[in-house]
């Protein structure tokens, strides 16, 4: 063996052995930074999909309203040619209606993400400018006294080019959207995968610190001499906070092995039972919808009777609470408890592979929402209960298929 591959294995058996107390803080240390990092990389593509979101829900408005336009302006210029109409009324109006759909496109062709959409847009552009110009043929006929010929006009080629533009704004619609629901599906499958990584690397690293042997002294420290002679007591306090975690830990680990062996209704009771007790929780409700953004509805709860279970409506998506800010978003809710009037609560969503599908509520005794083994423990609880009520994809995705 060469003298440099003696040199690797030693400080691989160093590392994993645990046994130094500044190599469990750096494994701590490095578990957090990989969990913060994955939690901003998260945080800003869910800020990205959101402003896209709102773009995309823009560019559709002014859309429709162009669409509307043309149709209105359409029934107008056929009201030139019908009995009764007053002419001098519908071509004021004619003439606004198409100014107000080609300043809609033009607007549209500034918010455009696609070439697609960019390329539609601008012939629908040539159509209206095209619409116009019969519209001012039409107009000089019947100054003229040819109405036959204005509703040649009219109905000939100005029906074909106001639908013309009307299916190629649709068509700029449609591009935007489908671009749009791309790029939102390759974000969340990179923030997942970000998410998993960081979760599993940092689980990994935790169990390290959790079965590790007590810390051996480093190497610079004299055994001989006491801690406090050297002026290292604050070295037994930086110990303190790997051990103080230890209970949380083996709660988490008894709350993820009671939630894999759930098997029927009465196992699930019984784990969000032992969860709410782990989480000094007063009650738990979890709450299903699915990834298309159905109702939610109450399908499992522990510490309330069963016939309020069965009161409680559906709960809308688009509903101002934090279950459905949990389930929109995909983020975990906090609710503050009012001093003397209400308890506090935690929202956990239920993330799937193919996007949120429900959340977890707990109330929390005692303003005990604001702690953080609460928070993580109301998390991992989600998480695990997505494995046992997440129906099975119907696909995976073929790079999914391939990293597995």
């Amino acid at each position: 063996m060469q003298p440099g591959t003696t040199h690797e294995c030693d400080t691989l058996s160093a590392v994993l052995s645990m046994r130094s107390r500044t190599a469990r803080l750096t494994s701590a240390t490095v578990a957090w930074i990989g969990l913060i990092a994955a939690s901003v990389f998260i945080f800003q593509s869910e800020h990205t999909l959101s402003n896209g979101r709102t773009a995309v829900r823009a560019f559709d408005i002014t859309a429709r309203e162009a669409s509307t336009a043309l149709a209105d302006a359409r029934a107008g210029q056929q009201a030139y040619v019908a009995a009764g109409q007053g002419v001098d009324f519908w071509m004021p109006k004619v003439g606004s209606l198409l100014e107000a759909a080609q300043a809609a496109v033009d607007q549209l062709r500034s918010l455009a993400a696609t070439a697609d959409a960019r390329e539609a847009l601008m012939n629908a552009a040539s159509q209206i400018t095209e619409l116009g110009n019969m519209d001012r043929r039409a107009r000089a006929y019947l100054r003229a006294g040819h109405p036959l010929m204005a509703g040649d006009v009219v109905f000939a080629g100005g029906v074909e080019t106001a639908a013309e533009a009307s299916r190629l704004v649709e068509a700029a619609r449609v591009a935007e959207q489908q671009s749009f629901d791309a790029a939102e599906a390759g974000s969340r499958r990179v923030a997942m995968a970000v998410g998993g990584a960081a979760a599993g690397l940092g689980g990994l690293l935790l169990l390290l610190v959790a079965l590790s042997p007590a810390g051996a002294p480093d190497a610079h420290e004299d055994p001989a001499e006491p801690a406090s002679s050297l002026g290292l007591t604050s070295a037994a306090t930086l110990s303190d906070p790997p051990r103080a975690s230890l209970p949380g830990l083996k709660a988490a680990a008894t709350l993820c092995t009671e939630f894999g062996r759930v098997k029927d209704v009465q196992g699930l009771t019984t784990a969000l039972g032992h969860a709410a007790e782990a989480m000094d929780a007063s009650g738990l409700i979890v709450w299903m919808g699915d990834a298309r953004g159905a109702d939610l509805r109450p399908v499992a709860a522990h510490g309330y009777p069963e016939e309020t279970i069965a009161r409680l409506p559906a709960v809308p998506r688009s509903t101002n609470n934090a279950a459905a800010a949990a389930y929109r978003g995909g983020t975990l809710q906090i609710v503050l408890a009012r001093p003397g009037s209400s308890s506090g609560a935690v929202v956990a969503p239920l993330l799937s592979a193919e996007g949120c599908i429900g959340a977890l509520t707990a109330e929390i005794r005692s303003g005990g929402e604001t702690s953080d083994s609460a928070q993580a423990l109301a998390a991992i609880c989600a998480a695990q209960l997505v494995s046992v009520l997440a129906p099975p994809p119907a696909e995976a995705p073929a790079d999914v298929a391939a990293s597995a």
